[in-house]
């Protein structure tokens, strides 16, 4: 028995981690979001704010010194601002500044240049006025458009709640066939000859859960299982029990009118053919 029993640290290592998808109604989740979860916060996005090295090890070309190749993820922040743009990877870079050779290093943030731009969607035959970067006009521009560049981004590179919940209506008015061109076809077939491509990358499941965030997901799925099993509240059933039993009463009480009245016809009948039903004057 002992042998199976882990000692010292490494009894912690078997002590397992409940995530997200372990409690509650996140079991429940399907499988079509948690693949977006996976493809939003699980994926490593592309670096923006460094160069990615390739290979295991480096040779310094000074000192000729070989050094394992460590690329580690700079230290982001995610401000509020974050979900409210489409910064096009850019973040808020947390890290430290010399800004004397005889101080010591300073905390610094630095932060991406914002600014409003108005772009256009082709799907939805809209304007939209958003906060964006350089770096995301840059990407609208070689991707040709906005709408090809939500469409063909991964989430994990998007990132903000506004850029997904763009391209999830993207998404859905694709699947719907564009119902808001139906006033011109031709137009209308056009962007679905053009658009209609990144359909293939989901079935109508994943479209239906992506770009949620989880709040949004577990909302969904507490509303479908509201909808499937509705709670009938207990004031209702005994208002509806209540009326059922007024009603039998009132049945049962014109039965008994009814058989009452019956019984009388039947005396009074029974008075007028028998002679003895009558005293005789004298």
């Amino acid at each position: 028995m002992a042998q199976f029993l882990k000692q010292g640290s490494g009894a912690l290592q078997g002590i397992k981690k409940f995530g997200k998808f372990d409690v509650g109604l996140g079991k429940r989740l399907p499988e079509a979001y948690k693949k977006f979860w996976r493809e939003w916060r699980e994926t490593e996005p592309t670096a923006v704010h460094y160069v990615r090295k390739e290979g295991t090890f480096e040779r310094d070309e000074a000192t000729g010194v070989v050094r394992p190749v460590q690329n580690v993820p700079l230290p982001f922040r995610y401000p509020k601002e974050f979900d409210e743009g489409i910064w096009g990877g850019e973040m808020v870079v947390q890290g430290f500044q010399k800004r004397n050779p005889t101080k010591q290093r300073v905390p610094h943030f630095w932060m991406p240049r914002l600014k409003r731009a108005v772009v256009r969607s082709e799907v939805l035959d809209m304007y939209m006025s958003v906060v964006v970067t350089n770096r995301t006009l840059d990407l609208i521009h070689s991707s040709h458009g906005f709408d090809h560049y939500l469409l063909k981004t991964p989430a994990c590179d998007l990132g903000s709640n506004l850029a997904l919940a763009i391209k999830r209506k993207l998404l859905h008015e694709l699947q719907a066939g564009c119902p808001s061109l139906t006033d011109n076809p031709s137009r209308q077939k056009e962007i679905l000859d053009e658009y209609s491509q990144y359909l293939a990358q989901y079935t109508p499941e994943e479209i239906e859960w992506y770009g949620l965030t989880f709040t949004q997901a577990i909302e969904k799925l507490q509303k479908s299982i509201d909808d499937a099993n509705p709670i009938v509240p207990h004031k209702v059933l005994f208002r509806a029990k209540l009326i059922e039993q007024l009603k039998a009463a009132e049945q049962k009480i014109a039965e008994k009118t009814e058989e009452s009245s019956k019984l009388l016809e039947s005396t009074s009948w029974l008075t007028r053919v028998n002679p003895f039903g009558k005293k005789r004057e004298t």
